[in-house]
């Protein structure tokens, strides 16, 4: 295995890719220590500790910290994501758009070139809110318009600058730049979780079993990067058989391979992209003109995290996004039409419409499987930390007040590795294993994996 990543150093340009990453991170963990000017940094760090479940707590996990320190990078990337949202929601409902997506390398730079637009206006409304959150909250050392203007200034400005990187990582680096800026700033965090786990130990914060629910959590959290890996990994492989044709005097074709279907071909971004959506209420309910509607306030109060409205859209923005973002990535026609030009086929199916329906049943089938895995990775550490409030439902709240504790009030079990936090790590740490490995078999270098094959997906479902 050592000499296997040393390979990575022996090729110049795989190198230069590697140390250029490295230094784009550097570059974007040095500017997440960089205050925004008049803020009063320890009582919203104070803010922060008492109100872990608001709207800009929320955004602190994707933000890596930033947002809890009010730092130039305070916003992180969820303009960009936000924006990446709208337009590809705009490309499945807008005709012209969709068009313009299917002019190949020029129509994607346009559609490029309008998300990086839409991404400046989006942070430039977040930075406005988050201005007059502060305000509000008494964070500001001198409140007026200036200071209004100078935080919508230097917040986009950092939006800006995150997407750039995020670009040059992508093109220069060993790409995907977002998912590497996020991941940055989650393990950035991993110290201090580990610190305050051993403080925790020591003090024995939660009783005489302290330490046996200390090595339950390191146990738990090892079993579920291992469920996480397992069924990243867990792909639905389709038989192909090539049609023998004579070329020349040569017999081509009559080979079986096969399709493989990721189980969870959406990654991590259904997670994101539905906690995206859903920051927005919390936002919005953060502003006072909001908080003295008497229509708009309970259901904004609702919508906060750990309620069951909360996530129960939670749950369905997590399947609706799945579905969605497969339907992007994977188009069961092109594949269909594909196999037809190449004189392929699946054994026992018809090509044409034929193929292209049963690609889309199993597509169907095992994205529902990915969506409640997201699902259950996603709830298992609300529980853990604060449960889900169903005595606060609406006229049948009483019903459940019986229901135990731990189901309603969490089991105040507070790990820094939350379930999103850790797909993202392990999802991210897996795909850039990928691409260095594919870099290195492209050159003729063994990939990581034992016996000098790829790492392969398992044929599970």
């Amino acid at each position: 295995m050592l000499e296997k990543f040393l390979n990575i150093f022996r090729i110049p340009d795989l190198r230069k890719r590697v140390l250029f990453t490295f230094g784009i991170l550097a570059v974007y963990r040095l500017g997440a220590w960089i205050p925004t000017p008049g803020v009063n940094a320890h009582q919203l760090e104070l803010m922060f500790n008492q109100q872990s479940g608001s709207a800009l707590g929320l955004m602190d996990l994707f933000s890596g910290g930033t947002l809890r320190r009010m730092t130039i990078f305070a916003l992180g990337i969820m303009p960009y994501i936000t924006a990446s949202i709208i337009f590809q929601l705009l490309t499945v409902v807008y005709e012209p758009l969709a068009r313009i997506q299917k002019e190949g390398e020029l129509g994607r730079r346009k559609i490029t070139q309008w998300t990086r637009y839409m991404t400046v206006i989006l942070g430039a409304m977040q930075s406005i809110g988050i201005a007059a959150i502060l305000t509000r909250q008494g964070l500001v050392l001198n409140p007026g318009a200036g200071f209004v203007l100078m935080t919508v200034i230097t917040l986009t400005t950092g939006t800006a600058f995150i997407m750039w990187l995020g670009e040059q990582i992508t093109d220069r680096g060993i790409g995907n730049g977002m998912s590497l800026l996020i991941f940055a700033g989650i393990v950035a965090g991993l110290p201090h979780g580990v610190v305050e786990l051993v403080q925790k130990v020591q003090s024995d914060a939660w009783g005489p079993l302290t330490f046996l629910i200390a090595l339950g959590l390191v146990a738990g959290m090892i079993a579920v990067v291992a469920f996480i890996v397992f069924v990243e990994r867990s792909e639905r492989r389709i038989p192909i058989q090539s049609a023998r044709r004579i070329i020349g005097r040569r017999m081509m074709g009559g080979q079986s391979s096969h399709l493989p279907l990721k189980v969870n071909s959406g990654g991590v971004m259904p997670i994101i992209f539905a906690s995206s959506l859903l920051s927005a209420p919390l936002l919005l309910g953060s502003l006072e003109w909001v908080q003295n509607n008497r229509l708009i306030q309970p259901i904004l109060q609702a919508l906060q995290p750990g309620y069951p409205w909360y996530e129960l859209l939670d749950m369905l923005g997590i399947i609706f996004f799945a579905y969605f973002y497969v339907s992007i990535i994977m188009k069961p026609d092109d594949i269909a039409d594909n196999f037809r030009k190449s004189g392929s086929f699946i054994p026992g199916i018809r090509p044409g419409k034929r193929t292209s329906d049963f690609i889309n049943d199993i597509l169907t089938r095992i994205t529902l499987v990915g969506a409640l895995y997201l699902i259950v990775v996603q709830m298992v550490p609300t529980f853990l930390i604060s449960g889900i409030r169903f005595d606060k439902i609406w006229l049948i709240g009483r019903v459940f007040e019986n229901l135990p504790n731990w189901m309603i009030h969490g089991m105040n079990v507070n790990f820094y590795f939350g379930g999103t936090s850790l797909l993202i790590v392990v999802g991210v740490a897996m795909d850039t294993v990928n691409q260095i490995e594919s870099q290195l078999i492209m050159r003729h270098y063994d990939g990581f994996s034992p016996r000098s094959g790829r790492i392969r997906g398992r044929k599970t479902w």
